[in-house]
């Protein structure tokens, strides 16, 4: 089993060589990849169905059992995802901008790849998938760390992976995997610098900290989804119902899955019962302040750290607020910038909501759960970034590239 110095050895070194790839070298890859993944389905699933099995044994149960599975319709949506990826227009080599100074000097900004990008994640399986192709058609090496759940499954995806590397004559190291999932590994990985350029951290609001407040390696956040869906009075009742049942429980073990409800007060005494039954109808458990669990029954009192949760789970907190301001007070002191969404019908409102709420994406009668690379037009992605600096909101292709500037001279020498 290699160290992580020799993995970083290994991988800088194969990022040169991706550079020198064409768009058309780099779609045959992931193209072939995708086929490579559906031709060992067999192989995925029964490393899968290990993992699930162990995870099970221990006690692992819900949310976070549905996000380590795959079936063959996940591995599908991985090879979709390859397949979407490679039809992305290239952003490799392309310049945002030529300018010629005065004093005849030319000067570009060139979009070019980042080197080797490390990711620590958890158990998602589907995440080693979207890392590869991303990576890949950005011209970098990756290296994986994911979780010790799912490392039977990530190990047999790399494994194809990296066969498929060789059979198209590249160098297999342009994705590598820990194998090792220790805290030591994670640790040397955040400390590896001249070897990894780019540290990502997908996964619980644990990981994420830990990562951000240890690396020496510059690290792009993405962040825990505390995600809120606020009812304004002018709601349409029967949209807004749609819009919470969709959000909290059509994948709840998701970063972009509903955890807050808000309710104006003006429309609690109609909606509540509504939302309450149909969100127990899909066994959510709510948790609501005084007013709201004072109006039906079945709700468990919330606590002030009830607010701040992101629960990956089948569980809600919900509050009456007396107007838009308090809600999106609400929203500042409890929200994690990740998504959050108003449902009304006033357009002065909807703008108070954009303009106010700040998050990395801001809806007005839609679903937080569309808060993703392939929803959003972008192929694959690598995360969500709620920070401010490179990239916000799902990270796609051209968000795992960087620039560099390219300056045409004709002899000019600084006076």
């Amino acid at each position: 089993m290699r160290t992580i110095e020799e993995m970083g050895i290994l991988a800088k070194e194969a990022s040169y060589k991706t550079g020198e790839m064409t768009t058309g070298e780099k779609n045959a890859v992931l193209l072939n990849a995708a086929q490579a993944l559906l031709d060992n389905m067999d192989s995925v699933l029964a490393a899968n169905k290990a993992d699930v099995d162990a995870a099970v044994a221990k006690g692992i149960t819900g949310a976070l059992i549905d996000r380590l599975t795959l079936n063959e319709s996940r591995i599908e949506g991985m090879a979709d995802g390859l397949r979407q990826v490679a039809n992305l227009k290239d952003p490799v080599g392309e310049f945002d901008s030529m300018t010629t100074l005065e004093n005849g000097l030319t000067i570009g900004k060139k979009r070019v790849a980042m080197g080797v990008i490390g990711i620590i994640y958890e158990a998602r399986p589907n995440v080693t998938a979207d890392a590869f192709g991303l990576c890949l058609k950005a011209v970098n090496a990756v290296i994986l760390r994911g979780g010790k759940e799912a490392i039977r499954s990530n190990t047999a995806v790399v494994e194809i992976f990296r066969k498929s590397l060789r059979d198209s004559g590249l160098d297999e190291n342009i994705v590598q995997i820990v194998e090792d999932t220790s805290h030591e590994t994670a640790e040397k990985m955040m400390r590896l610098n001249g070897y990894i350029d780019v540290l990502i951290p997908r996964g619980g609001a644990g990981l994420i900290r830990t990562v951000v407040m240890n690396s020496t390696v510059p690290v792009i956040e993405t962040g825990v989804g505390n995600c809120h869906i606020f009812v304004d009075e002018s709601a349409k009742l029967d949209t807004a119902l749609d819009i919470v049942i969709n959000a909290k429980t059509q994948r709840p073990g998701v970063c972009n899955a509903c955890e807050s409800l808000l309710v104006h007060k003006n429309i609690a005494e109609e909606f509540i019962p509504m939302v309450t039954k149909a969100l127990m109808d899909k066994n959510v458990e709510i948790r609501g302040d005084e007013t709201f669990a004072g109006m039906v029954e079945g709700v468990i009192p919330a606590t002030d750290a009830d607010w701040s949760t992101e629960f990956i789970d089948y569980i809600i907190s919900a509050r009456v607020v007396d107007s838009i301001d308090e809600a999106v007070e609400h929203i500042r002191k409890y929200g994690t910038h990740h998504s959050e969404a108003i449902v009304t019908e006033n357009y002065t409102n909807a703008q108070l909501f954009l303009n106010k709420v700040d998050a990395a994406a801001v809806y007005v009668n839609a679903s937080t759960r569309f808060t993703d690379g392939e929803q959003f037009g972008f192929g694959a992605e690598i995360g969500i970034s709620t920070q401010k600096l490179h990239a916000r909101g799902p990270m796609g292709l051209k968000e795992l590239t960087t620039t560099k500037y390219i300056i045409y001279g004709n002899g000019q020498v600084r006076k």
